[in-house]
């Protein structure tokens, strides 16, 4: 996402009455799903039961990134689940009802695939086998605990600096199938403009949903890697279209699509959403994602359950001309005033700017994230502006943060406050 460049209400209810995929897999388990036979691996001591949510009709949530994961231990099944444990502990003591963990970082997964390779996340080598399966272990310690989790998915990227993977395994896309690929700096990515990358990219969360309990998946904000003409100058040629933006934006609309609409034939239960960038602009014109035909879409059109933006500016934000657009209360207000379908609005709240400020020109820029009540105040703002629920980047900031200790403490004891007098309202 975004912020790695320096990155609702409840889940829905099964209907009574019919017995859904991931009602199936909770109750009976699963060796099965979408014709294919998986090798099952799961070394779960219990099977995960269903999500209560601590908060319905508010989506609180956390994202738990690649970062997290590999500083976990995968030295053994049991060390993991200890490690996965503590974890959630951590989540449902702050009252959040949902965690959002990376199970798809760069190109690779989590949990035995198919059609990616292991994270090396895992064991420090892609492709390597850790020996048991994370992702069933994550969902079983966030069940348990009353907490929904989503996948979250990095469709494009394969490798995000030179050392995140330092080495891509032979079963990577960029090996597998390099006419895909595209090469930005020390990053690769599979190309947008291929339609068969996209199509793999949803044959992947297809996998993961008919797998696996999760209760739904979740794009970040990474799409096309660069606006540079020429990483797809032959496929636009080929297209015969004359507006190079707009049909970047087809690209990636039919994949979200795509990747939405495949969730849903597998469980209409469950939820797929995406955590955009707070400015819409470079959405638009950067990222190539029409966030607002994505929130007006609805029925059969409809592309996401939610969006999350990532508005990661305090109050007062300025920018270097003067500008106060995206000073939190009114980015805040603009993405509220968006036209909207069927989709859900949250806001994905900034938890690695405690201590250390937001970068803006107004002199508070730094002070206002030294209160130890800064996501408080933010989730206050939220709720009087009615959003439906809110994200908190990311998990570390809050619960390992070395740099500010006793500032991120007091930040989880403002915001467990502030969860605690919403549920009595």
């Amino acid at each position: 996402m975004s912020r790695k460049r320096t990155k609702r209400t409840a889940p829905r209810r099964a209907a009574r009455g019919r017995l859904t995929r991931r009602a199936f897999l909770l109750g009976a388990g699963a060796a099965a799903g979408a014709g294919l036979v998986w090798a099952s691996r799961s070394q779960s001591k219990a099977q995960p039961t269903a999500p209560q949510q601590a908060s319905p009709g508010e989506y609180r949530a956390a994202w738990i990134s690649y970062i997290e994961l590999q500083g976990m231990d995968y030295t053994s099944a049991d060390a993991f689940r200890a490690s996965a444990a503590a974890m959630m502990d951590h989540c449902a003591a702050l009252g959040l009802n949902t965690v959002i963990v990376q199970v798809r970082p760069f190109g690779d997964a989590l949990y035995p695939s198919a059609l990616f390779p292991w994270s090396h996340l895992c064991t420090g080598v892609q492709g390597q086998d850790p020996g048991f399966d994370p992702l069933d272990t994550l969902i079983a310690e966030a069940h348990s605990r009353g907490l929904s989790l989503e996948g979250w998915i990095n469709p494009y990227r394969l490798r995000g600096s030179a050392s995140q993977p330092a080495q891509l395994c032979p079963a990577s896309l960029a090996s597998t199938h390099p006419e895909w690929v595209v090469t930005v700096a020390d990053g690769v990515y599979l190309n947008p403009a291929i339609p068969e990358a996209a199509a793999y990219v949803v044959d992947g969360v297809a996998e993961l949903v008919s797998r696996y309990a999760v209760d739904g998946v979740h794009f970040d904000d990474y799409f096309y890697p660069t606006t540079d003409p020429s990483i797809d100058a032959a496929q636009f040629a080929a297209s015969g279209a004359q507006d190079l933006d707009a049909w970047r934006r087809q690209n990636v609309t039919a994949l979200v699509k795509a990747a939405h609409d495949a969730v849903k034939a597998q469980d209409p239960t469950l939820r797929f959403g995406v955590s955009p960038q707070g400015n819409p602009d470079n959405d638009v014109h950067q990222q190539y994602s029409d966030v607002y035909g994505w929130l007006a879409a609805e029925g059969e059109d409809a592309v996401v359950d939610y969006l999350c933006p990532q508005l990661y500016w305090g109050y007062g934000y300025t920018l270097s001309g003067g500008s106060e657009r995206f000073a939190y209360p009114n980015i805040l207000a603009e993405w509220l005033a968006m036209p909207r379908g069927s989709a859900a609005l949250y806001i994905g709240l900034g938890a690695y700017r405690i201590g250390d400020g937001d970068g803006g020109a107004n002199p508070d820029s730094t002070a206002q994230w030294s209160t130890g009540q800064a996501l408080a105040r933010q989730v206050d703002e939220l709720r009087a502006q009615g959003a439906g629920g809110y994200a908190l980047y990311r998990y570390g900031s809050l619960f390992a943060n070395s740099a500010w200790a006793q500032l991120a403490q007091a930040e989880c004891q403002a915001l467990q406050a502030a969860n605690s007098a919403a549920e009595v309202v």
